[in-house]
């Protein structure tokens, strides 16, 4: 590519990333400003009140819809995408041997970074004590009696198994008895297994497999061609699902009463989110490359956004891919590698949530939970988080299981359950950037492709100037 192509292509990425950024905010103040303006004046619970209410959340719920498309066609990109990328690394290797070393240094970053945003979830927590006479007691009973039942009726299965059930899970979901159910359901895993075994078979089979090996590597390259062209939708697709999501929340009028309930703990969360993401991650990161980190999470900010607006990282996934190379400048034999295995098992953000609210409730019923039950609580977070893609209904089953470690009753999880939605954006940011960083720490250890030969009977010298 040439240098005029290239600044292009950054230039056209930086007006796409502003156009992100615009749309976010136009969606939270549209969210804000409509339901407001159209219901003042209205007594509450009147017939005319609950009129109007319905018509903004009709409103809104065409937003939602048109979000909806835009998160179903980034969804319709993952699995083929996975395979594809993962395969294709593991050919642009060579012999499946070579993966020995990237492989195991990626699992260590992922599992030091969870234990690492596990420890300092627990600081922070024990630190602010949002659970302690931050919260209305009456108000918060209130919420556990409506739905602290319905809580504990599905969890019959978590208080028989607890972390037996994890380690089974984390067993099971490397594997599957059907390909074409794992790809229906989205379990990754098992997928990125089959791609890895798949593809180094193919490395051995030599030429008899040329046209396989071509087929992989051009579909690999046409996918990703899809995603740019899928981005060019992104500020617009962003706006829906911010805007109906955001403006369903304010028109029912719970957000900010629920945020004001549990104000300190959201506080808690977030500040212990941004704390992982901009200092213990960036730490790492320029201790193992020396690349600038915070001008790396610029290079990664459209991938970052969009992990806000839709709350899943692997819906998130061909994004990543596509700044990780063509912005990060990544090699594409990792980040088809890394990338898709984070977003599977890389749950730094979940951990750090899960083992915040676990205290969090504890501090709120005046239990003290010792050293060692928070250490439970750690290695139990760090599990669940981990284990969760094979999960149905992930992030409810997982913190259940963290609450069961330590004998805190499931119930209570009801209080947190109103705003986990909000919360579950700057998580998945967070896991998002460390899939990324993951990228980026684990690249050198791929082994690099050759400079191409010189072709026979040419100089690399420069030709002589002509007289």
């Amino acid at each position: 590519m040439s240098t005029s192509q290239t600044s292009s292509s950054s230039h056209n990425s930086s007006n796409l990333t502003l156009w992100i950024v615009i749309a976010i905010v136009a969606a939270v103040a549209i969210s804000t400003i409509v339901p407001w303006v159209g219901l003042s004046g209205l007594e509450v619970g009147s017939d005319d009140y609950k009129a109007r209410a319905e018509s903004l959340r009709g409103l809104f719920e065409i937003f939602g819809f048109g979000g909806d498309i835009f998160l179903r066609l980034l969804k319709m990109m993952v699995v083929p995408l996975v395979v594809v990328s993962v395969m294709s690394g593991i050919l642009g290797l060579g012999d499946v041997r070579k993966l020995g070393r990237p492989g195991l240094y990626t699992v260590g970053f992922y599992f030091l970074t969870t234990v690492l945003a596990v420890t300092l979830g627990l600081v922070m927590v024990n630190l602010i004590r949002p659970g302690v006479g931050t919260v209305d007691a009456a108000k918060a009973e209130q919420i556990v009696a409506e739905k602290g039942a319905e809580i504990e009726g599905g969890a019959s299965e978590i208080e028989e198994e607890g972390i037996g059930m994890i380690l089974r899970n984390l067993a099971l979901m490397l594997f599957t008895d059907n390909l074409i159910k794992s790809a229906a359901n989205s379990d990754l895993l098992p997928l990125i297994v089959f791609s890895i075994v798949f593809a180094g078979m193919l490395t051995t089979l030599g030429e008899r497999v040329d046209t396989i090996t071509t087929i992989i590597d051009q579909f690999n390259h046409a996918i990703m061609a899809f995603v740019l062209l899928l981005m060019n939708a992104a500020p617009l697709g962003i706006f829906c699902l911010v805007a109906g999501r955001f403006g369903r929340e304010m028109v029912d009028g719970t957000f900010v009463e629920t945020m004001q309930l549990v104000w300190w703990y959201s506080i808690t969360v977030i500040a212990a989110l941004f704390l992982h993401a901009l200092v213990t991650l960036p730490i790492i990161l320029w201790v193992t490359t020396r690349r600038n980190p915070y001008v790396f999470i610029y290079q990664m900010l459209q991938a970052l956004l969009t992990a806000f607006s839709t709350a899943s990282s692997s819906a998130t996934l061909p994004v990543t891919m596509e700044c990780a190379v063509d912005r990060a400048g990544i090699s594409r034999k990792s980040v088809d590698f890394v990338t898709p295995l984070g977003a599977t098992i890389n749950m730094d953000g979940t951990a750090l949530y899960e083992a915040v609210a676990a205290i969090f409730i504890a501090q709120f019923l005046g239990m003290d939970l010792s050293l060692g039950e928070q250490l439970i609580v750690a290695v139990t977070a760090t599990l669940a988080a981990i284990g969760a893609a094979g999960i149905p209904e992930a992030g409810l089953v997982t913190m259940l299981i963290v609450l069961h470690a330590v004998g805190l009753p499931l119930k209570y999880q009801a209080i947190i359950l109103p705003v986990d939605w909000f919360l579950d954006r700057f998580r998945t940011a967070v896991n998002v950037f460390g899939d990324a960083c993951g990228a980026a720490v684990v690249d050198p250890t791929f082994p690099k492709d050759p400079e191409p030969a010189p072709t026979p009977g040419t100089s690399s010298e420069p030709a002589p100037a002509s007289a």
